[in-house]
């Protein structure tokens, strides 16, 4: 066959393909190299790899960062970290033969004073009998086998010098510096600063503490659960290496924390202080008074002036692990509960200072208009069930602005008689009470708020569920205490219309109350923190919370309850005009007694001052401190002193004697 032309190659030159040559065994060495390196790895060296494989596996232990201080609103610190000496084991310094570990728990424990003695201990799935050292040890090593196990904190100095001087003689014991906080001045406040300590496995799975480490302090309760975020910082760490067994086998690097923010509080350390005085004034001048708390507002946008519940506590008691036995002593009725806020975490019935809500809604609903003249002769019976007056005296023919003057029961009973509805969610009372915030959380930034009651209809029915489910249980033996298992009556309406019955309000939310009536109906969103701050002071973000709602009530209606509420603390026959007799700003306010079963009645008192530049408004309660003009109205007086003339004055007791 003959090859055209373009078909035919030239033959291949000895240059050519010499190179050709040189450039396959080229490639042929570098393919040997490779196979080779690669066998050698994998062959030769390959148990040693895995060995390094095995140990390098990286960890980081936690290192706490300073939590951020807690300042009043002029800047004065109320709650700070101060440093202090913790005692801490590194578990693989620890002696592998168990007896000389226990040896060396028991000489640990007697230097730091804890026990030896052999106790329960839950380790995961396990329940080993050891001391409590080693179960400490065996907890921390079961979460984090890699961290050190701290055993105390804020040792003595004789024990850190003691123990820094035999280090030799206690292998694996270190003494770092931590943070716990402190309160300088002591029992002001505590209910609401809260605690701080260990973060919980179900707290760990919650988003809100997303990169927190098992070993993590965080804010457990009060303001220091609410703001934790912006206060803990963020923590630092330490990075080690483990084995596949989480076997300590050396220390990489470190990285600092970040202290937290400072958190800036609406509270007014003066104001602060003045009030917990006060309610301590009332309990001393009438026995036999036990306990009391006091809220102080801006009716303007909730900002919480000061707070307080009597008894209190030093908080200090929690910057170390307190025992089960020391908690409960605190917690003991004998002391009478210093650990419960009373002033959110405790609902009572408010006796008449719930009057301002009733005349809302007989207002609201036509029942009645600011004119109409009910007569008072000192009692009314409805259903052949009577009421009466405080002493059985009445106050004769009168209208809104009297009755709240002189606290008319009768013409309160008449209003909660002709807005009885047996409709489930009750009718005007029930609607407005809800309305202002009655039955429902105020919303405020500090955890542990209790919603209270409003009995309606639908709620007794509720309740009488419960008692026969709960009589059912115990096979109809006893009963449970929920319900007396009658329905709802127009005595529950009466009764709810001058703040007794089944109603249970706090002084917190009856502070929000009154808030609306001074700013014209809008209901306030109580708060106490007021703005994030860095290491300079310089603000990261200011709080101020919206309002919740605006209750829609006629303004014409308000202005009636504000002249009846100022009458009452300004004109003869007021229940607490006597009490704020000569006080240089106008106050507008009511007293309240709460009845009670089996104790003696409970003093209250709500009031504001609608001052253009700083109004305020202050609820005060007593338990067992009697009729409001007696207890709460005097504290609440040396609240407002102090608030606008920087000293509390003398505890004046009124003479009223009306409920």
């Amino acid at each position: 066959m003959i090859q055209l032309p373009e078909g035919r190659r030239p033959p291949l030159s000895p240059q050519l393909a010499l190179r050709v040559a040189m450039f396959g065994g080229f490639a042929l060495m570098m393919f040997a190299i490779i196979f080779f390196r690669l066998w050698y790895l994998q062959v030769l060296s390959g148990d040693q790899y895995l060995a390094q494989a095995s140990i390098n596996r990286v960890r980081d232990i936690s290192i706490p960062a300073q939590r951020g201080e807690m300042v009043d609103r002029s800047g004065t610190p109320l709650v700070e970290s101060r440093q202090a000496s913790a005692v801490q084991l590194a578990p693989p310094d620890l002696p592998k033969d168990p007896t000389a570990r226990a040896a060396e728990f028991a000489r640990l424990a007697g230097v730091l004073g804890m026990p030896t003695k052999t106790a329960v201990c839950r380790v995961g799935p396990q329940t080993l009998f050891v001391s409590p050292i080693d179960c400490a040890v065996r907890k921390q090593q079961y979460l984090l086998p890699y961290a050190n196990v701290t055993l105390k904190t804020d040792v003595p100095p004789d024990v850190h010098y003691y123990l820094a001087e035999r280090a030799d003689q206690f292998p694996g014991v270190s003494e770092p510096q931590i943070y716990v906080r402190s309160y300088p001045f002591h029992d002001l406040a505590a209910q609401l600063f809260g605690t701080v300590g260990p973060i919980s496995p179900a707290e760990l799975k919650q988003a809100r503490y997303k990169g927190v480490p098992p070993s993590g302090i965080v804010g457990q309760t009060g303001i220091e659960q609410s703001y934790d975020h912006y206060l803990r910082g963020s923590d630092g760490a330490e990075r080690v290496q483990v084995d596949a067994l989480g076997q300590f086998k050396g220390y990489l690097a470190r990285s600092a924390p970040i202290p937290g923010h400072t958190l800036k509080l609406s509270l007014d350390l003066g104001l602060q202080k003045a009030g917990q005085a006060a309610v301590q004034d009332a309990i001393n001048n009438n026995p036999p008074a036990d306990s009391g708390a006091f809220v102080a507002l801006d009716p303007r946008n909730g900002e919480v002036l000061a707070m307080g519940s009597n008894p209190s506590f030093d908080p200090n008691i929690f910057a170390k692990p307190l025992s089960n036995a020391a908690y409960a002593a605190l917690n003991n009725p004998s002391r009478n509960f210093p650990l419960v806020n009373r002033a959110m975490g405790s609902p009572y019935p408010t006796g008449s200072t719930f009057k301002v809500i009733t005349a809302t809604a007989a207002l609201q609903s036509g029942t009645i208009t600011p004119s109409t003249v009910i007569d008072d002769p000192g009692k009314i019976t409805v259903s052949g069930q009577t009421f009466q007056d405080s002493g059985g005296a009445g106050a004769g023919a009168v209208s809104l602005v009297d009755a709240i003057r002189v606290s008319s029961d009768v013409f309160f009973y008449t209003l909660g008689a002709q807005m009885n509805s047996a409709k489930p969610k009750g009718g005007p009372l029930q609607y407005w009470a809800n309305q202002y915030g009655i039955g429902r959380p105020t919303g405020i930034d500090i955890s542990g708020e209790f919603n209270g009651i409003l009995p309606s209809p639908a709620w007794r029915a509720m309740r009488n569920r419960e008692e026969l489910a709960c009589e059912h249980r115990h096979h109809d033996t006893i009963p449970c205490g929920f319900s007396d298992l009658r329905p709802w009556s127009i005595g529950d309406n009466i009764q709810l219309a001058t703040g007794q019955g089944d109603l249970e309000a706090t002084p917190l939310q009856m502070a929000v109350v009154y808030s609306s009536v001074e700013n014209g109906g809008t209901i306030v969103r109580p708060h106490v923190g007021l703005q994030v701050q860095d290491d300079n002071g310089n603000v990261l973000q200011n709080i101020d919370p919206p309002p919740q709602r605006h209750i829609g009530a006629d303004q014409t209606n308000l202005q009636a309850i504000r002249d009846g509420l100022r009458a009452a603390a300004s004109q003869p026959g007021g229940t607490s005009a006597d009490v704020f007799a000569g006080f240089p700003e106008p106050v507008y306010g009511k007293t309240g007694t709460a009845q009670h079963a089996n104790a003696a009645d409970q003093s209250w008192y709500v009031c504001y001052v609608p001052d253009p530049k700083r109004p305020i408004v202050v609820a005060v309660t007593i338990f067992q401190g009697g009729f409001g003009a007696m207890a709460a109205a005097p504290a609440a007086r040396e609240i407002l002193s102090q608030w606008f003339f920087g000293n509390r004055g003398k505890f004046l007791a009124g003479s009223s004697k009306t409920r």
